[in-house]
């Protein structure tokens, strides 16, 4: 019989099975790994009560003895990089040293984050009136509700956690029902530590019955998202009711710009690694490419060699491989759905396709759709899968008005030696990020934001630590 995860909450181990059971199950073999509780309103109301009776006291301990506390957790993740890694391979799919950046860029996260306890300034204004001090203040928000995805659950869980506690908030997580297993050690890790009580908590469960009670608690005075857009206005629609504020990261179809003048060989390895990287589950790589006319030849035949070249299975029988499995099945037939409708549309594939022909597992090959207009689905709706279509275009003028038509704005790229064509992208692009002739992903250090239907408010950095504070406005007259 597979594990039964029980929720965390008050820094106890809990049984909850209110409302019944979730298999957790391994994407490329179908094994049952794990279940979890689908917990109900009233047990993520204990986590929450839990949450706000711990965060007075939590606010009221010095910042510096708050990052302690990060650091303290950071050091137990690195001394199980190899147990962590492989859960999350185990229930994600993703290539071993994937998981292994992973676990350890979540830890180098708390410590990143754990270094600003001695730097988040308020500030001193001016007044009008003799005698008067004005100051502001940045103060924690109170009980902030983090709701995961599936597709860097480890790293997540630090992004939403390290900087709510790092301002004196405290929490309660919920992360995907696809994914929970590396949560359950994290929380074990974390119970080591001498964090109070409280102060960091983890319900497990499905969206529409844990996460809808999370977003309908008025005690929660921040819900913290990443997923899909669908989800994330849903999660709008319930915070309304109580006014809370949200901080949502969600879809992307950040497009790729190769100017005939770029690096070909660059282009390509950076965009066929943007792709292919977690099997194309990443909401900030490369989902659609626009190349210049004169390098159209070039370039689709250098993308189409590399793509075919990608190796993917089981990552856990094959550290070689590129990439592994779909999440589940749902995904898989999404991706195999766009394909499809693209090439009856009049797409030309000019590798892979089809959904690869293995025993088990949920695997797509890696696919180059060309001749695709810029109205086609595949160009306009998130593939999420080890799919490129590409489109070409007359110029940069025309590059940079097919990037922009897009109801998303998370991230984008452009791959060229003039620096004129680069600072057109920096400054025409509509797109939280633009990378320019490097990898799609963000610095811990800058600002992980979108716009449109991409997100609301960001993360990293100074600025998405602010996100997880209120200013307190103090007039002062002497």
């Amino acid at each position: 019989m597979a594990a039964r995860h029980q929720n965390y909450i008050n820094g106890t181990f809990v049984d909850s099975n209110d409302g019944g059971w979730i298999p957790v199950l391994n994407p490329a073999t179908g094994e049952a790994l794990s279940e979890i509780p689908n917990t109900q309103s009233s047990i993520v109301g204990d986590a929450v009560d839990a949450a706000k009776s711990a965060q007075r006291a939590w606010e009221a301990t010095p910042a510096i003895e708050r990052a302690g506390h990060l650091r303290a957790i950071a050091q137990k993740l690195r001394e199980n990089v190899p147990l962590l890694a492989e859960t999350i391979v185990k229930e994600q799919g993703k290539t071993m040293g994937l998981a292994e950046v992973e676990v350890n860029f979540t830890a180098d996260y708390m410590d990143y984050t754990a270094e600003w306890a001695r730097r988040l300034e308020g500030e001193i204004l001016p007044s009008d009136n003799r005698g008067e001090n004005i100051f502001m203040f940045r103060q924690a928000i109170g009980v902030v509700g983090g709701i995961l995805p599936w597709n860097f659950p480890f790293f997540l869980i630090a992004r939403k956690l390290a900087p709510a506690l790092l301002t004196g908030n405290t929490i309660v997580i919920k992360p995907s029902e696809e994914t929970p297993n590396n949560a359950a050690l994290f929380a074990k890790l974390m119970d080591e530590t001498d964090l109070p009580k409280g102060v960091a908590n983890f319900v497990y469960g499905a969206g529409g019955s844990t996460g809808a009670a999370l977003c309908d608690n008025p005690d929660v005075g921040l819900l913290t998202f990443t997923g899909s857009v669908g989800t994330g206005s849903q999660i709008m629609r319930a915070a309304a009711n109580n006014i809370t504020k949200v901080n949502l990261e969600l879809g992307g179809k950040a497009p790729a710009i190769v100017m005939a003048d770029a690096d070909m060989d660059k282009a390509v390895a950076a965009i066929v690694a943007s792709r292919v990287i977690n099997s194309g589950q990443v909401c900030n790589c490369a989902e659609r490419v626009y190349v210049e006319a004169a390098a159209e030849d070039e370039f689709v035949t250098k993308l189409t060699k590399a793509m075919a070249a990608t190796k993917f299975g089981d990552p856990m029988q094959n550290r070689t491989v590129d990439y592994g499995p779909m999440i589940n099945k749902a995904g898989l037939d999404k991706v195999a759905g766009l394909v499809e409708r693209a090439k009856t549309a009049g797409g030309t594939v000019t590798t892979g396709g089809e959904v690869a022909d293995t025993a088990c597992g949920n695997y797509y090959q890696p696919t180059v759709i060309t001749g695709v207009a810029q109205d086609a689905e595949i160009m306009q709706k998130e593939v999420f899968g080890p799919v490129l279509p590409v489109n070409v275009v007359s110029g940069m003028d025309e590059a940079i008005a097919r990037a922009n038509d897009s109801e998303y704005g998370l991230t984008s790229s452009i791959y060229t030696k003039d620096i004129s064509n680069a600072m057109r992208a920096a400054n025409e692009l509509k797109f939280g990020e633009t990378y320019i002739n490097r990898n799609n992903f963000e610095a811990m250090q800058g600002y992980h934001a979108g716009v449109r239907k991409s997100g609301i408010g960001g993360a990293d950095g100074k600025h998405g630590l602010l996100e997880f504070t209120q200013t307190h406005m103090v007039y002062l007259q002497t």
